[in-house]
């Protein structure tokens, strides 16, 4: 099982990392929401638990909850810069479908 990141949005987390702690990590998972039933979750990780699972991926620590990790799976993230939006893209080949705003997905 892993998570993978773009180098773009290694950079990006990297950006967020600045000044603090060399361990610090982030908190990558699913909340239920939206209309489809899953969202994703990104923040920075205030602790870490027996049950999660860490990844290192281009030099970030990555934190996945027990529960949200068979849903994760294979999950490549990435950072996109668009004329008028930029942001997290969540590349996942467990979606099975989307929601019409592309904000939740079901699995």
């Amino acid at each position: 099982m892993a998570i993978e990141l773009t180098e773009a949005a290694a950079d990006r987390l990297r950006s967020f990392l600045q000044g603090g702690p060399e361990d610090a990590a982030f908190r990558v998972g699913l909340t239920r929401s939206g209309c489809a039933g899953w969202s994703y979750l990104l923040e920075k990780a205030e602790t870490i638990s027996p049950q999660d699972r860490l990844f290192e991926c281009r030099g970030i620590r990555l934190v996945v909850d027990a529960e949200s990790l068979p849903l994760l799976d294979g999950l490549l993230l990435d950072y996109v810069r668009k004329p008028f939006a930029e942001g997290f893209a969540f590349h996942n080949p467990k979606a099975k479908s989307e929601c019409g705003c592309g904000q939740s997905f079901s699995a």
